[in-house]
Order: structure tokens, then sequence, then C-alpha cells
């Protein structure tokens, strides 16, 4: 059978806790220092929490330090590896080659996506240099993974849901350039989400203030089939930023989807255990997204950026059709509650927002209607009526299990198995007085024996093997239950274990002569990695450079010359070659390249 994973993002433990009771199969979440979003670093204690929750149904917890590191952290770096293995750690996901260079203990590597896999020379230098998975990077499409693997064996992983960097991933440098917060360092500034104007070498502006580099949210829902049946076994799902309401409803609706799929294909199954029932309908479009893309999965699709605005805004639910004193009417399929939060586009493609104080039919009455305007499209990004379904939902995981009380001889046993076929037995050693009222004894046997409670455990079966029936008391046959549970979760745990195998690091020969400042080089280990891989050509990392000026910022998928209808490989004017692009805000210009062969945009930064 080949396991399919649902891989769900932690913040922080309430989040990682939540991500495992609505479906994910493995959490990954942000070490204490080190991980490429700074602002969501977690305590050993929590991390060593949430390993032993996740673990109780076979779900895995990968750690994200996927940053670049400097000389005076890597000792501090390799220490916390073993801190992080010790506490059951199944994956470490990492960006530096230095790590590679460390004294590691025997723990999964997993290639961030920030390490640039993208190119399938890249991808099989990793996994021959001892990778277990690598995250692929997002713009690559059908075609290409079914590629990569036909030609690597490493575990592949992708991604489904979530922001989109505009930039391939690890490769950009503009956030530093301009603020000095890396995004290779886990701090950045989202420059990619800010105004530009888009100008042509005579300085006429084709457009102005708009957000240029600021993509639609991915959403892979309907492609899940192929996704697996490309050679994906993890499907990934971004958010470490996101709050518990946004993990409980996407995780859900992704379960639901894989559930879906390895349905019809009897060679798969979920990498963990456990069912989840939930009270309320998933629906990624009713919590936070900036629309929705399937970016270049299935080949380039226009208008995967949303130019006017970087910010969340929900689900279409119709049109503002009338406008009056105090209220507007409009034309919607879906009910509108107070306390909603609505947005639309103005006459000027500005987003504005309101909330609903009152609701009466199809007339809405909202805390301004100055901003109001009709034949609009309306858009609910906050919906207040799921918010709250989500906050009561309370859903635990739960994993079935069969319970027999039998005697056997003059003892009792109660044997506790769960759907994976794994077991816990104990027994009550002392006598018992034969029940008065065999049918009662045997009503109380079964009631305390089945009381669950909040555990993770549901019953599927219960059964009494008895030659006479004894009247055992009540707080006997609780002691017995829960320390026999208390037993199958600890046994569950231990065969959660990772195998003891070390990491295979090896120095295979790197495909290029010369590694640039994209190579991220940023510690002496990392470029004794390099150097082992016979490179000598090596130069440092952005971040330890001083001028930036003519520097490439970001290399990116998302063309501006498409957007606009000047693609010289779909508009064939002749004799008109297209001329220069610029990008400009308030302090600065930057020269747009074009590589039409690769069907690539290079931002790049001008001098002053």
């Amino acid at each position: 059978m080949r396991k399919i994973e649902l891989l769900a993002p932690a913040k922080n433990l309430e989040t990682g806790i939540a991500a495992i009771n609505y479906g994910a199969d493995a959490v990954y979440i942000g070490a204490p220092k080190f991980g490429a979003r700074a602002a969501v670093g977690n305590t050993l204690e929590d991390i060593g929490v949430l390993i032993k929750y996740a673990h109780q149904y076979w779900a895995k917890v990968f750690i994200a330090m996927n940053t670049i590191l400097y000389d005076n952290e890597l000792k501090e770096a390799e220490a916390l590896i073993h801190e992080l293995y010790k506490l059951g750690a199944d994956a470490l996901i990492v960006q530096d080659m230095g790590i590679l260079e460390m004294d590691l203990p025997p723990i999964e590597l997993h290639a961030s996506t920030q390490t640039h896999n993208f190119d399938l020379e890249r991808i099989q230098f990793l996994e021959k240099a001892g990778f277990k998975r690598i995250i692929l990077a997002r713009e690559l499409s059908l075609e290409q993974i079914k590629e990569i693997r036909a030609n690597t064996n490493v575990d592949l992983e992708y991604f489904v849901n979530g922001a989109l960097c505009v930039c391939l991933s690890g490769q950009c440098y503009f956030s530093h350039a301009i603020t000095g917060r890396s995004a290779n360092r886990g701090e950045c500034s989202q420059a990619c989400r800010m105004k530009y104007d888009l100008e042509d070498a005579e300085g006429n502006v084709l457009a102005k203030d708009k957000h240029l580099l600021s993509l639609k949210d991915l959403n892979l829902s309907d492609e899940i089939d192929d996704i697996v049946n490309a050679g994906i076994c993890s499907l990934k799902i971004e958010g470490r930023l996101k709050d518990i309401s946004y993990i409980k409803n996407i995780t859900s609706h992704y379960s639901d989807k894989l559930d879906q799929t390895i349905k019809q294909n009897k060679e798969l199954e979920r990498a963990s255990s456990g069912s989840v029932q939930v009270n309320f309908k998933a629906d990624p479009e009713r919590t936070f997204n900036r629309g929705f893309t399937p970016y270049f999965f299935k080949g380039r699709v226009p208008e995967i950026a949303n130019f006017f605005s970087p910010k969340a805004l929900g689900k279409e639910i119709g049109k503002i059709i009338a406008v009056r004193k105090d209220h507007f009417i409009v034309k919607s399929k879906f009910p509108i509650h107070n306390g909603d939060g609505l947005c639309f586009f103005n006459k000027s493609k500005l987003l504005k927002g309101i909330q609903v104080n009152g609701v009466k039919g199809d007339k809405i009455y909202p805390n301004d209607m100055s901003m109001v305007c009709d034949d609009v499209t309306l858009y609910r990004n906050n919906d207040h009526e799921f918010a709250k379904e989500l906050k009561q939902d309370k859903s635990i995981r739960k994993i079935s299990i069969d319970i027999l009380f039998e005697q056997l001889g003059e003892q009792y046993f109660l044997h506790i198995t769960d759907e994976n076929g794994i077991s816990a037995s104990n027994s009550l050693d002392e006598s018992f007085e034969l029940a008065k009222n065999e049918d009662m004894a045997k009503i109380n046997i079964e009631k305390q024996l089945s009381k669950l409670g909040d555990s993770i455990y549901e019953l599927s079966s219960i059964q009494l093997n008895l030659n006479n029936t004894p009247f055992i008391q009540a707080k006997l046959l609780n002691e017995l239950r829960r320390k026999t549970l208390e037993e199958l979760s600890q046994a569950r745990i231990d065969l959660a274990e990772k195998e003891e195998t070390r990491p295979l690091i090896a120095h295979p020969k790197y495909y290029a002569d010369k590694i640039t400042y994209m190579g991220n080089v940023s510690n002496c280990k990392a470029e004794d990695f390099y150097k082992k891989c016979g490179v000598n050509d090596i130069e440092k990392a952005f971040e330890l450079q001083k001028n930036f000026d003519g520097k490439t910022l970001m290399v990116t998928k998302h063309c501006l010359r498409y957007e606009f209808g000047k693609c010289p490989k779909l508009v064939k004017t002749i004799g008109e070659k297209p001329g220069p692009l610029y990008l400009v805000d308030n302090n600065r210009k930057y020269s747009l390249e074009f590589n039409c062969q690769r069907c690539e945009m290079k931002v790049i930064l001008m001098p002053k």
C-alpha cells in the first residue's frame, strides 16, 4: 500500500493539535529559532507535547529550521537539532547546506522549498546528497512533476493550498535589499504585496499604484487525483501564520478531498490513523483568501495576481443592485448575517470594506453608507456565522477500538484492540462474589468499560466472555479501563517512533562550475559542503554583501508582459519587439528582464 500524507501547518501547539484533530497526517512547526517564519517560533516543551499527541495517531511532526545560518549560529543550531531529535521529531526541514556538514543525529532531512527545487538537476543533486524528501517549488506543472517523479526515487512533497510567494522560493532578495529584513532569514517584509507603477522606456505609465507582484492564493482542491497519481506522497497546506479557524477549515476540506481520492484507489491509504467527524461544512472560500488560482499546475493561466488589493476578499456572494439612504439592496443566493464583514471594489477599483449591522430580507444596513455604490460584486471577507461554527466545533480525532472482557480460570482480563491491530491487556486478580442480578451486572460492566469520554478512542464493539457473572465495583472497572487505554496509547506512540537510520550525507558532483549569491551560502560549513561537491567559485550570500545595485532581487514565473497582453509568444506584431519595462516605487526603480525561453521574469535593482 502506498501511503499518502496531508501535511498541515502549525503556528503553535494549539493549532498543531487542531491540525491533527481535523485530519492532518503530519504537521510542520517552527523550531524555537531558525525557521522561515521568525514570528512563530515555539518552545521545545510545546513541540514535545505536540509530538506525543501526534504520535498517538501515527501522525508525524516535522520541524522547520529552514533559514540560512551565519557562522556564529552554527553551534547553537547543531545543539538545537539534537534537542529536537531527543523529543522525537520525525524530520527536519532545512535550507542551509551547512547543516549537512554538522554532527547530526539520525533524523530525517527534508529539503525546504527554499532550496529552490524547480529544476530536475537540482532535485537529483539534493537526492544524491542525502535528503529523504524534496519539497517541490509551487511553480511546477503537473507534467514537470511527472518528469521529476520518473527520474528520482526521493519522496516528493507539493503545495496544494495557501499563500503564494511570487518569487521562486529561496531566491527572493527584495525584502533584504529595501528593508534589511531577509526572507531567507524568516523576516520577509512582503515587498511583493506593495504598490508599484509599471513604466516603459519612455516613461509612459502603463499601470499606476497597483499591486503588480501580489499573487492570489493557491487552491488545488480539484486536482488532488492528478497530484497523487503523479507520484506526490505529501500534500502540503501553507499557513504557519494562520489562526486555528483557518487550520480547522482548510485541513478538514483537504482531508475530505484526499479521502475521496483514496476510496477510488485500493493501492492507496492515509499515512496516519483515526477518523474525524466535524459539525461544519468545510469551504476554503469562507476563511482568509485573496482569491484563488491554480497557478501553473496545468499551464500558464491569466490573472494569477490581484493588482488591486493584497487583502483577503473571501467568498463572492452577490451584487449590490441598489443603494438607498441607510441601506443597500443585494442580490445573493447566500444568507447575510449581522456582524458579517463585506467588501467590494468601487468604481475606481479600490477595495472598500463595511460591516453588517442589520439585515431585513435583501436589505443590508451597514455601519457606513458613505463608501457603498451600486452594481458592484460583493464579497464576504468575515463570515460571522461560519466563524462561530468553527470556534464552537471541538472535534477530536477518534481511533476505533474493540473491547473484550473475559474470564480465564479465576481471573478476569480486559483486552482492548484498536483499528490498527495494536492491543493492550490487564487483569483483575482478586476474587469477586457472583452477582445476584446477572443481567444488571453485565450491563454495569459494559457501561463502565465503554466510558471513553473525551479520549482519542471510540467504541466499535464490546464483548463479554464470562463463565459466570461477578459483581465488580465501578471504581475497579474504571481503573482497569483507564490503565489499559493508557498502555494502548503508549504502545501506539512507541510504534510511531522513527527508525534509527543516520542520514547518509554524500557529496555528489555539483551540476555547475559556479555558485552565485543565489546559492545562499552564508557560512563556512555550507561553503565546505559545496567545495566537497567540486565547486570552488562560490559567491557569498546576498545578505553578506554591501552593494545591491544591478543585482537580481527575484526571479518569478509571474510575467507582467503576459498579464498586460505583451507576451511576444502570443502577440506576433510584425517588426515590433517589446521594449523594456520598469517597476517604480517611491524610492527606487527596478528593471524587468524577461527570459521567454523559460517563461521567467527578473526584477533587478537599478542604481539610484
